[in-house]
Order: structure tokens, then sequence, then C-alpha cells
């Protein structure tokens, strides 16, 4: 296994945003949000396309604001999204609401004019009883997953997520009994890269269409696979999206009908994106039979995704002074009292250790965890042991960095606290 390397940032960028943001310190190349943002608004489509920034991925008003610009909508998992969405500036009418729970102020999120998607028979009920005889959306299961791993895998009867496919009757009687007119059908599959899938979840999508003759509107979300690692492979949206408009020409052709599209891309827009420049703050060893460990100033408090699903991230040693030429294998452990803090874990087992081949590193070297701009700074267990969440930096397109998270002291996080 050769030694990993860099994939935006340089060595002597890397010492200088350490040496003024201080690590572990986030850092966006917004020359990459812009690419990835452009491939996905090229998705075939031939009835119109829109593209929603799942934003869950990585909520940051700065990234919210460059994806807005650039023509990208947004979807939203909660109503504290759509909150800090309008907040950055997104108009109500471009967001889109698919959430395992519905908000509070429903009613007046409605009235707004944010899209809702009902993802279960009784979020079309409390929908109808807020707003009776309007427009909505309707999320289904359709039976079809293809995540990498159970947890990854939002399709298929594994999943709770939408209204499982075999209940459309039981969802148009709760239409007909509000008055509400299902316009939109959204289906979402999981992580993959296969166009065969693509094209099966297509056609089950527009099956379900079928049976809800006011719909326009297509989502097929998101789920399009980023290679973090130089072995794994990256979806070819013009690849997959191929079948999806044949699909759809098809099912013009046959109903006279012209979906549409909607796509919801988070990782492929934000994964590789980002890098985490961390710092090797001790180094250890268990003897000539044990491993190696670099503990690191950074772990599951940024990057969760190796503690919970056993994900891979390239991991690049960058010394202080000069690039290390040895290498050696190392097992890679977070700063957390906790022994599932590791960077280093099997592929898709959080439970086994697995060294990884890194440049040698020293104490006080740093380590660049590539790969992290998706569902790491959003899905991280900041609080655990008391540390405070790490700020981020955007590398914009002129090359000069600017703060777009401040890192807030640790008392924030007992602030709220009530002792008396």
């Amino acid at each position: 296994m050769s030694v990993e390397s860099l994939r935006f940032l340089t060595p002597e960028q890397t010492r200088t945003l350490a040496s003024e943001y201080g690590t572990p310190v986030y850092v966006v190349s917004e020359d990459l949000l812009r690419q990835r943002a452009e491939e996905t608004l090229s998705f075939p489509a031939p009835f119109g396309l829109t593209v929603r920034y799942a934003m869950k991925a990585n909520p940051n008003r700065a990234l919210l604001k460059i994806f807005a610009g650039m023509g990208l909508q947004i979807d939203a998992s909660s109503g504290h999204e759509v909150q800090r969405a309008m907040e950055a500036g997104i108009p109500a009418g471009h967001l889109s609401l698919s959430a395992q729970e519905l908000p509070e102020n429903l009613a007046e999120l409605l009235d707004l004019g944010i899209e809702i998607n009902a993802t279960s028979l009784n979020q079309i009920r409390l929908i109808g009883e807020a707003r009776p005889g309007r427009t909505i959306g309707l999320r289904f299961n359709p039976g079809l997953g293809s995540g990498g791993t159970n947890r990854t895998n939002v399709g298929g009867p594994g999943s709770s997520f939408g209204i499982w496919n075999e209940y459309t009757a039981e969802a148009q009687e709760l239409l007909d009994t509000y008055n509400l007119s299902c316009i939109r059908i959204h289906t979402h599959i999981g992580s993959g890269s296969d166009p065969d899938v693509w094209m099966r979840a297509a056609g089950l999508s527009l099956d379900l269409v079928r049976k809800f003759p006011n719909v326009t509107t297509l989502d097929l979300g998101g789920g399009y696979k980023v290679a973090r690692m130089a072995a794994e492979s990256s979806t070819d949206l013009q690849t997959v999206g191929k079948p999806v408009a044949d699909a759809l020409r098809a099912f013009a052709a046959e109903t006279g009908r012209e979906i549409h599209l909607e796509i919801e891309p988070g990782t492929y827009l934000v994964a590789n994106a980002v890098s985490l420049i961390s710092r090797i703050q001790d180094k250890v060893d268990t003897g000539s039979d044990g491993y190696t460990f670099y503990r690191l100033d950074t772990g599951m408090t940024d990057v969760l995704r190796p503690s919970l699903y056993g994900a891979q991230h390239p991991l690049v040693v960058v010394g202080k002074e000069s690039d290390p030429t040895e290498t050696e294998e190392a097992i890679l452990v977070g700063h957390c009292c906790e022994s599932g803090d590791i960077l280093t874990p099997a592929p898709g087992d959080p439970e086994a250790l697995q060294p990884r081949e890194v440049a040698t590193g020293h104490i006080h070297d740093y380590v660049v965890i590539e790969g992290v701009g998706a569902y790491c700074s959003s899905m991280c267990t900041v609080g655990y042991n008391s540390f405070p969440p790490s700020p981020e930096v955007l590398v914009n397109t002129s090359g000069s960095a600017k703060l777009i998270r401040r890192k807030p002291s640790a008392q924030v996080l007992w602030a709220n606290e009530v002792t008396d």
C-alpha cells in the first residue's frame, strides 16, 4: 500500500494554516466545491433539473451561499436545518424538507412556501390537519437500497425512511381525506454508483409516479458514491444519469407526462473539498509484538465516520520542518478517552484495527485527514470529554484563507447547565 498524498493543500499551506488557526482545523477548498457543483448541474434531465444540496452533509452557511449562488437549492432534514438555511439567506421557496420528525412550527413553514415531503402515513395526516387543501410531496421507500453498509442504506425493507411502496392506496386515501394533491414523488436508495441500480430505482420510482396523476416532479435523492481512498471509485454522474434520462423519456412517450427531475447530492459535492489538519500530540507503542500508535489532537469529536462505519480516510503526515521520507505502519487514534476513537479501523469494520502505512511521524508533526467535507463537522461527538467544536477555514478561489467558523471556548458546552 502506497503512502497517501495531499489532495489540495501543500505542505507549506498546511504548516501556515496550522500556525495561524491552530489544530485541529477544517480547511475548505472553494475551487473543489464549485467544480463538483458544476458537475451536478449537468446531470442528464430531459424535462428540467433541480439540484438540491443535502445540507446535512455540511451546513456551514459559507457553503450554502456558494451553492445557492450557483443555482442550487436546498434539501433539509429537520426544521432546525430549515431555520439555519433561511438565516443564511436561502429563500423559503428554494427549500425542501424531508424529515423523520416534522417540526413543531409545521404550519408556519407551509405558509412560507417551503416544500415538504411526507415520509410516513402519519406525516400526511399531520400536514393535512395543519393545512388542508395544499400540494405536498410523498417520500416512498421503493423497496431497493444500495448503501455500502446497513447504516448507509436508506432504501429497502431494513430502512425506516419513507412510506413503504405497498401503501400507495392508504396514502391516496389520506390525500383525499384532507384534499391534498401530491405533486412530487421522492425516493432515495442510499450510496451507490451502479447505473443498473439507478435504472431500477428510476423504474420503481416512475411506477409510483403513475399512481399519482398530479405528480410533475420526481426526486431521486442523492447517494452518489465518492472515492475518498485511491482504491475506491466515484460515481460518474453522466453514466448513472443516462438510464434515468432514458426512463424519463420512455415514461413521457408512454403517458404524455414530462417529469421534472430533482437530485439531492450531499457527499458528492463536499466530501473531498475539505481536509482536517491535526497534530501528533503523542506517540506510543505496545512493544515489539504490538502496535505503534499516533495520538492525534482530533478524533471522533471531528471525524466520527471511522468509528461509526469503519469508513476510510486518507491520512497524510506533514513534518513541521520537512516532509519525512521514511515510512512505518501505525494505528492513528483520537484524543478521546474512548477505545472506539480510532481513525484506522479495518474497512467496514469499526471493531477491527488496521495499521496504515504512513510517512514516519513525530510528536508535533501534522496529520492531514482528507475527505472530511461530508458528515464530519456536521456529524461528530463534539462535547464528548468536553472538547469544543473545531474552527473552519475557507480557501477561496484566489487562494486566500478566511475563517468561516470560529472555535468557541469549551465553556459553551456547559453554559446552559442549571446548578441552583
